[in-house]
């Protein structure tokens, strides 16, 4: 048996303490007005002519489906050795069009109730509007709950689904998941590195040396992941293109010293994760197809690091994965230099509205933790950060990548710098005026956090770290919205002349759940484009 301390048939097994059978009878939160037939999870992400999509089942299937976009059909890939996930990918689309979807099973039955999903416009076009949605950490083993202030562990998946649909009460025309799905980490974390296997890891009882697909390894992904994503989104993202980008956390680790760059195996836990759960990034003409982690033959023309959401001549949303190409010694970088190249020369590059950067690792803020742009720590004593102390094992290279990436922002005249993060578990908003000797205030970087969605108490960086989210000494930064450690959302309207960018937050400690149903911004910020 994988599980340690298990014995008998796998159905009578338990995995940390609960039933097998249990956890796999889990299913997405209830639906209204909807049939999800034989579907449990769905995940969509779109371009202009393409969709994929990632599908999970109630039970196996004994042949491939197909997805069905209008008169079209395309042939599902299975992504599991069981049957029961599988994703499709249709190509040649018409740009800025509603599409009627359904998934059909190889006997020819209906697999759920037909949806509707639209791609986006042409890189040309001149659409009035896109309303993003951001988030972050909406992984996490589920909580408990029983009322204002009781939270004990993560939320519980079904308040963290009743947060994003309110999110989803406001149509927005695509969501970033921005890091942190999954909560799982390998090795215990004591200080500032990372030491023996962690008590999840030794429950699991992985196998290292072993692959991760057809071994007993793929049961304990599934049990481990499965119920952090599946319920929390259902089926109710079906219509709302998601991109999901990962973090430390996806990566099966904390981002300790010592934890990164990530050993093999946890790499193809990740690897798997995303094949399993949630899209790849599709395509993009001004992207490189031979960014690293891009255009991998098992992925095809797919990225799984580095993507574009580009709406029109509207806006453009570069993400980026900090992580998975992070590297150490006197040449650190966070991302790899032919990515950083992308980036920058997309930030210079005419042709749309608003260019906004979403990097998996915040800018703006810091938890003195070691994994930061920033060299900050925290000093004990006086309750704050500070860098007369140097941070132990911290390279100043990735200091210097987030300088260069500040100055390609600022340098943008007829744009208003923008950077939406993740994984600081804090929805807050600012204004950097100055990193380092750069001077910023001719075109401040309105830099923004995003809301975490399933963080327990015990996450928050003031109970973690013993401090919140704070600006580092190596910026001048104007806390518009300080960050708060409440469970919340973005969204940010992008139009011809500026973007509108709202956050919203509940308080498990001193708001009621029926709060979440009538969610308003807390706070509302416009950051104009330049005459």
């Amino acid at each position: 048996m994988f599980l340690a301390g298990s014995a008998g048939a796998v159905g009578a097994a338990c995995f940390a303490g609960v039933p097998l059978d249990l956890l796999r009878g889990l299913g997405p939160p209830p639906q209204s007005r909807w049939n999800p037939g034989r579907v449990r999870h769905l995940l969509p992400t779109v371009s202009d002519t393409r969709i994929l999509l990632k599908v999970s089942f109630v039970e196996p299937l004994a042949g491939a489906p197909r997805l069905r976009v209008g008169a079209r059909d395309f042939l599902g890939r299975m992504n599991d050795t069981s049957g029961s996930f599988c994703q499709f990918y249709a190509t040649q689309l018409r740009a800025s069009t509603t599409h009627t979807l359904s998934l059909v099973a190889s006997n020819g039955s209906s697999l759920c109730e037909p949806w509707e999903i639209s791609t986006f416009p042409p890189p040309d076009a001149r659409p009035e509007r896109f309303r993003l949605l951001c988030f972050t950490c909406a992984g996490g083993p589920e909580g408990a709950y029983a009322g204002i202030g009781s939270l004990r562990g993560n939320l519980p998946t079904a308040i963290r689904s009743r947060l994003l649909r309110r999110a989803l009460s406001f149509a927005p025309d695509a969501a970033v998941a921005n890091g942190d799905h999954v909560y799982w980490d390998l090795h215990a974390w004591s200080g500032s590195l990372t030491g023996s296997l962690s008590p999840r890891a030794r429950e699991s009882n992985f196998d290292f040396a072993a692959p991760v697909y057809g071994t007993r390894n793929e049961d304990a992904l599934h049990l481990a992941a499965g119920p952090q994503i599946v319920p929390v989104y259902g089926t109710d993202f079906r219509s709302t293109p998601v991109f999901f980008l990962q973090d430390d956390h996806d990566h099966w680790e904390n981002d300790a010293a010592g934890a990164f760059p990530v050993a093999w195996f946890q790499l193809q836990l990740a690897r798997a994760t995303q094949q399993l759960y949630y899209p790849e990034f599709l395509p993009d003409a001004t992207r490189p197809g031979g960014l690293p982690w891009s255009s991998i033959s098992d992925r095809g023309d797919l990225s799984e690091s580095f993507g574009t959401i580009r709406y029109g001549a509207l806006a453009e949303v570069l993400l980026y994965d900090v992580r998975r190409t992070m590297s150490l010694g006197p040449t650190a970088v966070f991302v790899d230099p032919v990515v950083e190249e992308w980036l920058v020369r997309r930030t210079s590059a005419p042709g749309v509205r608003h260019l906004v950067h979403a990097p998996s690792n915040p800018m703006g803020w810091s938890a003195g933790k070691w994994g930061e742009w920033y060299p900050d720590l925290l000093d004990e004593a006086a309750g704050r950060l500070t860098t007369s102390v140097p941070k132990p094992f911290w390279p100043e290279g990735w200091l210097g990548q987030h300088d260069r990436l500040v100055q390609a922002m600022t340098s943008m005249r007829e744009r208003a710098p923008l950077v939406v993060s993740g994984d600081l578990h804090a929805i807050g908003l600012g204004a950097m005026t100055r990193a380092g000797s750069l001077d910023l205030r001719a075109n401040p970087v309105t830099a923004v956090l995003s809301g975490p969605v399933g963080t327990a108490p015990a996450g928050f960086p003031s109970a973690v770290r013993g401090i919140g989210a704070t600006p580092p000494s190596h910026l001048d930064l104007v806390e518009h919205a300080p960050p708060r450690e409440e469970h919340g959302f973005t969204l940010v309207d992008f139009l011809p002349d500026r973007a509108v960018v709202r956050l919203f937050a509940w308080d498990v400690n001193s708001q009621p759940l029926e709060a979440i149903d009538t969610l308003a911004p807390f706070h509302t910020s416009e950051v104009a484009v330049p005459a």
